[in-house]
């Protein structure tokens, strides 16, 4: 009864933007993220699903209160472009968008925005998951022609894990050195780490504050499910990951505007981060950012989990030799096959659940390739064997290559990066109203 009154305190307190999120999000416990009528949970630091097809997004979009990604809208980004839609778009794997309508309408009227995406460092190496946004990411910045800021959250992996400073600080410049090899340009783009940005930037650290001081701890507690027994590190965090959702916070890019918005491209579990942050812009007179969001692809045992860091054996990593992603595929990757191959060559495979298929549906972008293999392998006429090679010379080919660049990525390139300064951009002085 106690929790059950707590709850209802908290729920007065939110804003009527914060109280449209459903309680399945709020992660008060793991079964306060439980949808029912599915059996997802959806949370920043969970994933998982019932279904041996993962998530229902379909209803993930109405218990969030997105909107889905349509033709029509795909083919308005095509328009303002000049630019073929990414296949990542096309797919559907980037399905939803909070006001990305708002960022079109602003730009074709010759208003600027830019781009904020981001990586909490867990590991040495990334996998082929957390390639997704930073390759859609590119695919914007280079359509849009607009700045980009990367956020290395180094110092939440160190309020998570059981991670020193100086460990989490290590991982985020090896994750870097990845980020930079997928081929961002220098002049557009500024990398940062919290543990060494925050320290350099007041602007930045002065927006957090800003967040801090217009989120109780009631609001936090029922977004993000803090308990007492969560540092008070965690429950400040949130501040830091809104906090490039604003201009301000980078001074020496936007000539200290205030009234850029941003594009958010990330997944769908970072929603409650950014919902936190589009309720505080307006009490600060910043503009809300827009955010468009992307499935998770599949842990390789199936679509139950995304692919994670912290299990070797359901991920592919950058780092991964050509017999590793070889043996992890053929061993461990989830097969929609028949039983036997009589069985198979009868009745086909089904695409919905085979984890080949679904890479290939991320990585391949021969879409007359992909529609082919699918229809070969749901018509019983290629085996899962046959489309596991083709998934594994596509990703051995996908990480050597990705290797390479990656040997070219010196201290100093990282450095290039990294330095606060101005980019290939230039903006006139802020006229906007001043911040709270």
């Amino acid at each position: 009864l106690s929790h059950l009154c707590c709850f209802r305190k908290n729920m007065a307190e939110l804003s009527p933007d914060l109280r449209q999120l459903p309680c399945w999000q709020f992660k008060m416990s793991e079964s306060a993220n439980w949808d029912s009528s599915t059996g997802d949970i959806v949370t920043p630091w969970t994933v998982t699903s019932a279904s041996n097809k993962g998530i229902d997004y379909d209803k993930l979009i109405e218990k969030f209160g997105c909107q889905k990604i349509d033709a029509k809208l795909i083919e308005r980004i095509e328009n303002i472009t000049g630019k073929k839609a990414h296949h990542l778009l096309k797919r559907g794997v980037f399905f939803a968008h909070r006001e990305l309508d708002k960022i079109l309408d602003s730009y074709e009227k010759g208003n600027p925005f830019y781009l904020y995406t981001g990586r909490g460092p867990s590991s040495s190496a990334m996998h082929l998951g957390h390639l997704i946004p930073f390759l859609f990411t590119k695919y914007l910045q280079e359509a849009f022609d607009v700045p980009l800021v990367i956020q290395l959250t180094d110092d939440e992996k160190f309020l998570w894990k059981d991670l020193t400073v100086e460990e989490a600080m290590q991982m985020a410049h090896e994750n870097i050195k990845d980020i930079i090899a997928i081929g961002f340009d220098p002049e557009k783009t500024f990398i940062f780490a919290d543990f060494q940005y925050i320290g350099q930037c007041a602007e930045f650290y002065q927006n957090m504050l800003r967040v801090q001081r217009n989120v109780t701890y009631n609001q936090v507690r029922s977004i993000f499910g803090f308990t007492d027994s969560d540092s008070i590190g965690k429950i400040v965090f949130p501040a830091t990951e809104v906090a490039p959702c604003f201009s301000s916070s980078f001074p020496f890019i936007f000539n200290r505007r205030t009234d850029i918005p941003c594009l958010i491209p990330c997944a769908i579990d970072q929603d409650p981060y950014f919902r936190m942050g589009r309720d505080v812009a307006p009490k600060l007179n910043y503009p809300k950012p827009s955010l468009i969001y992307s499935t998770f692809i599949p842990a390789l045992q199936g679509a139950c989990s995304k692919m994670s860091a912290s299990d070797p054996n359901s991920s592919i990593f950058l780092s991964d030799t050509a017999k590793q992603v070889q043996r992890k595929i053929n061993k461990y990757a989830f097969s929609g096959g028949r039983d036997t191959i009589e069985e198979h060559r009868k009745f086909g495979g089904n695409c919905d659940i085979d984890v080949s298929y679904q890479y290939l549906k991320f990585f391949l972008e021969n879409d007359e390739k992909l529609h082919q293999l699918g229809n070969d392998y749901s018509s019983g006429t290629l085996l899962t064997g046959e489309l596991k090679k083709e998934l594994i010379e596509l990703l051995q080919n996908i990480v050597k290559e990705h290797s390479k660049r990656r040997e070219e990525i010196t201290d100093n390139v990282v450095s290039q990066f990294t330095t606060p300064r101005q980019l290939k951009y230039n903006y006139p002085a802020d006229k906007a109203k001043k911040c709270k």
